[in-house]
């Protein structure tokens, strides 16, 4: 165990040159901003943030969150324009873009480390007026509770996470944050304190003090604000992966568990996966992900009623312009014909009713309880086919979100799973079709 946790600890922990550059991009960052953010007045201070801020950022993987606090008497629309414009100004010469949460933010990447420029209030702790306020209370909050032995613990625990391949709180993942990251340690004392707990977690399971009741798979109190559960941005999916993942690391340490493990499709799936693949024009990639979900989850449900069962299925978008939807079906294609059950015979109105509607099916007879039954020839039974109809005719109708229906009908491909397809679809299509390596390796 001890000789596992010292090996993650070199791959996690920043060195002392990393650390100085770091030092560096920050304060050429913070001062980009301030001279930006003196031209209005609303503006009250800019502060770093994130894990940066925190001490907890990974080796070799640093993100830059800055918080530009502004009056609270400003309007919601002068902060949001504020917020952009000051994002855009400062970050002009390293292609910014607009990405959202409750409220939009500038985007951008510089040397390949990306920067967040993050409106917010200047507010009291606890009169919150935008999400994005609590930021410098939890910075505040880890600061003055973690020492640097402490923070190395939360740095094993997000490498550890990001080796299961949960770590990102946005909506791609749904998976656990940097700031969960951090509670989780400091409610539970250190990575294995975590590990120990997360491998006997129960559904619905409570961490910290919560002023009212949370329905998710893992309630996870934010000590800054007790209304607030962290849980929520955590799938039922990764929540039981992480508890899964958990007990293999507890039976067996190996670095892997850090590192991560890359996963190959299975041959045999492959010929009952289907893609939908298409371009988008570029938005921001919490719009186009939710948008692709929705789609995917939509997708699924006409596959189901069209009689296609789908066992498991994934979004795909890589952020640039491609996007996907997967579906790994039981069989691709179904029985030609159908039967349908109908009304017993003494249902007059319902029984007379069955008959006339399928009076042109293959063959209508009663069983033996007096139920009236009809066989007809299915109008599809390859889903293949199924989907392009659907695409083509009945998008709005198959309850596709609006916002990428434009971008379908523009073009695009339904696929086999074993056709070619691009880096991203190809990582996904092994994710739906073969068995966590990792998590189920001790767990059988």
């Amino acid at each position: 165990m001890s000789r596992v946790l010292e090996q993650a600890r070199k791959i996690s922990i920043p060195t002392r040159q990393e650390e100085e550059k770091t030092e560096e991009l920050a304060d050429f960052l913070i001062k980009q901003v301030n001279r930006e953010a003196a031209r209005h007045a609303q503006v009250v201070a800019v502060e770093l943030g994130g894990s940066y801020a925190k001490g907890t950022w990974l080796r070799g993987q640093m993100d830059f969150d800055i918080f530009v606090k502004l009056k609270t008497d400003t309007g919601e629309k002068e902060f949001e324009e504020t917020g952009k414009k000051i994002g855009f100004d400062s970050m002009k010469k390293f292609n910014p873009h607009v990405r959202y949460s409750e409220h939009p933010y500038v985007e951008a990447e510089i040397k390949g480390t990306r920067v967040n420029v993050v409106p917010c209030y200047d507010v009291e702790k606890g009169q919150w007026k935008s999400a994005a306020d609590r930021s410098s209370f939890h910075t505040k909050f880890i600061l003055e509770s973690f020492d640097d032995a402490k923070k190395n613990e939360v740095r094993l625990l997000k490498k550890f996470l990001k080796g299961v391949g949960i770590y990102g709180a946005e909506i791609a993942k749904e998976g656990f944050g940097g700031y969960v990251a951090e509670v989780l340690v400091h409610n539970y004392g250190s990575f294995l304190g975590v590990i120990e707990a997360a491998s006997n977690f129960t559904q619905g399971h409570v961490i910290g003090n919560p002023s009212k009741k949370f329905e998710t798979s893992l309630v996870l109190i934010d000590p800054v604000d007790s209304n607030r559960n962290l849980g929520t941005a955590i799938s039922s999916q990764n929540a039981a992966r992480f508890i899964l993942a958990a007990r293999a690391f507890l039976k067996k340490q190996s670095m892997v568990f850090f590192t991560g493990k890359q996963r190959n499709a299975n041959r045999k799936n492959l010929k009952n996966a289907l893609i939908v693949r298409f371009d988008y024009k570029w938005r921001s990639p919490d719009i186009i992900w939710g948008q692709v979900k929705r789609g995917t989850t939509s997708l699924a449900g006409q596959l189901e009623l069209g009689g296609f069962e789908v066992i498991r299925k994934a979004a795909v978008a890589d952020e640039k312009s491609e996007a996907a939807m997967l579906f790994l079906l039981r069989l691709p294609a179904i029985e030609k014909f159908t039967v349908k059950n109908g009304p017993e015979v003494y249902r007059k109105m319902d029984s007379e009713s069955f008959i006339s509607k399928n009076s042109k099916n293959i063959m209508t007879w009663i069983d033996e309880s007096g139920r009236i039954l009809s066989m007809q020839e299915r109008e599809f039974y390859d889903a293949k086919k199924f989907l392009e109809h659907l695409l083509r005719k009945n998008l709005v109708q198959a309850g596709v979100p609006s916002g990428i229906i434009p971008d379908i009908r523009r073009g695009f491909r339904v696929l086999h799973g074993n056709q070619p397809v691009s880096k991203s679809i190809k990582k996904a299509l092994a994710e739906v079709t073969s068995t966590d390596g990792l998590v189920f390796s001790t767990n059988r």
